[in-house]
């Protein structure tokens, strides 16, 4: 599964790229906006009319809200959706800015930026290291 930190990769083959998951950054930023306020869940929960474990689910990015309930959310926080928006986008374009260069980085290295499978000898699978990759 996905997470935060484990973005999805989309494109063919040769040259994918990685590329965030949208309810991951809205769920880190609404979370990152209540836990600023010092609030708890249950409270904006309560204040949205969304069940707690959705909101919890929603934060963790496992749920993608709909423009309703997302606008309900903010209005629970008390603040602007499109500040809301502004965040996430930041955020989506840092995220972006760090996997261009890491591809670049990869290009002027020689090293592709997709491995192939490792193939399986007598002893099992032989899997080798990556280089590591500077943002």
């Amino acid at each position: 599964m996905n997470s935060p930190n484990n973005p999805v990769r989309v494109g063919n083959r040769k040259g994918y790229r990685e590329m965030a998951v949208l309810r991951h950054v809205v769920g880190e930023t609404l979370r990152a906006v209540r836990l600023r306020q010092r609030r708890t869940l249950r409270e904006v929960s309560t204040a949205a009319r969304v069940s707690l474990g959705y909101l919890s689910e929603i934060e963790r990015g496992h749920k993608e809200p709909s423009s309703e309930l997302l606008a309900a959310i903010c209005e629970a926080l008390d603040v602007p959706l499109s500040e809301v928006f502004t965040t996430v986008s930041d955020t989506l374009r840092r995220q972006e800015l760090v996997a261009e260069r890491a591809a670049v980085l990869g290009a002027r290295r020689g090293s592709p930026s997709l491995t192939p499978a490792p193939s399986r000898g007598v002893e099992g699978p032989q899997v080798r290291a990556l280089p590591n990759v500077a943002a």
